[in-house]
């Protein structure tokens, strides 16, 4: 891997989008003493403008200008999903280390092809899968490693969200599926990557996925169109676990279209014990969470969180702390040269099983991955 030329100052990073990537990667990057943002990019110049009188940054609309920009060692991307692929592809070819949001790009083979070009440049790539940097959820790994539950037994999440509920919302990227949309980019891109962290990885899986507001209306146009993209999304996965002779049979439930939704819930039964862990706010992925765990025979009990792994600061907008840590390892994976988790790997193993899922519930069949 590229090492950083100097390890005195801070790596340059711009930020490519600026939804997500202005109101959460800029202050997690600003609060992340070995990066510094210095530029930022949209294919729109209105929408640059917009940002430039909020930010002292070199703004972008050309993409290959941002490329040729020597002070740009590093580019967040975080764009909607289908021009991520061709940015990423661009960017390692200009040799920039990139942080992805997910899903990394609209299949499969696009991100294997992303890996192998990472591997040939020897760039770090990561990917924003922040779950992996919530403390509850990082202490609940911890518990899980130290054997609280034993050998897992059945494993279930659910994620019952309500943000696309609202007929009235507007047909976006995120009404089609050859564009990234859907519950599945949304929330089984987590999902499935925290069940491969937490437990081990799918060997098969059957499911099925429904479209429940079946027509959304285009804002620019005012017609009515088409959603092609799943809002609710089910699935019996077996996983590969560890010090255990069998796989392990796990439950994931996916929605956004549930009115007064539960939230994010994960629970997991072994046989020493039983760990619970979820939230019931549907804004925020760090605020309102909670985690109990209980030995056999015993009741649960909220567990309160080990101190090396709280935050040393926290926001407003509970997102962007955990964004921020994330950062920090990719900062130190650019630094050192050890490859950096998340990445590919673990995008791509999450992306493979999204589609298995959709191949699952066309073919009503039980597929290995």
């Amino acid at each position: 891997m590229t090492l950083q030329k100097s390890t005195n100052r801070p790596i340059g990073v711009a930020i490519a989008g600026l939804g997500f990537g202005e109101n959460v990667h800029l202050p997690a990057l600003k609060a992340t003493p070995e990066l510094e943002p210095v530029a930022l990019w949209h294919p729109r110049k209105q929408r640059l403008q917009e940002a430039s009188g909020e930010h002292q940054f070199k703004m972008y609309s050309n993409w290959e200008d941002l490329l040729k920009d020597p002070n740009v060692e590093a580019i967040i991307i975080a764009t909607p999903p289908e021009p991520r692929f061709q940015l990423a592809n661009e960017a390692l070819k200009c040799g920039k280390h990139i942080l992805l949001e997910k899903p990394v790009a609209i299949n499969s083979e696009e991100i294997a092809e992303l890996q192998k070009l990472a591997l040939q440049k020897k760039l770090s790539v990561a990917v924003d899968f922040e779950y992996r940097a919530v403390p509850l959820f990082m202490q609940a790994k911890r518990l899980i490693s130290q054997g609280l539950i034993g050998d897992p037994w059945l494993v279930k999440i659910d994620w019952l969200m309500s943000s696309r509920a609202n007929k009235s919302r507007p047909w976006n990227w995120y009404s089609q599926t050859e564009k990234g949309g859907g519950v599945l980019g949304a929330l089984g891109t987590h999902a499935f990557d925290t069940l491969h962290w937490l437990i081990g990885p799918t060997v098969s899986i059957s499911g099925l996925i429904t479209t429940s507001i079946k027509e959304r209306i285009d804002p620019t146009t005012g017609n009515t169109l088409k959603v092609t993209s799943e809002d609710i999304a089910i699935a019996q996965l077996q996983l590969d676990g560890f010090d255990s002779n069998s796989y392990i049979p796990a439950q994931v439930s996916l929605s956004a279209v549930t009115r007064q939704g539960r939230g994010c819930w994960l629970e997991i039964y072994g046989s020493d014990g039983t760990l619970v862990l979820g939230s019931e706010n549907q804004k925020d992925y760090v605020h309102g969470f909670g985690l109990w765990a209980a030995k056999a025979g015993e009741q649960l009990k909220a567990i309160s969180l080990e101190k090396d792994l709280k935050f040393s600061k926290t926001w407003t907008d509970g997102r962007i702390a955990p964004v921020a840590r994330l950062q920090s390892w990719w900062a130190e994976s650019i630094r050192s040269g050890v490859p950096m988790i998340p990445g590919l790997v673990e995008g791509l193993s999450s992306q493979k099983v999204c589609e298995k899922l959709i191949q699952s519930s066309l073919s009503n069949q039980r597929l290995t991955i």
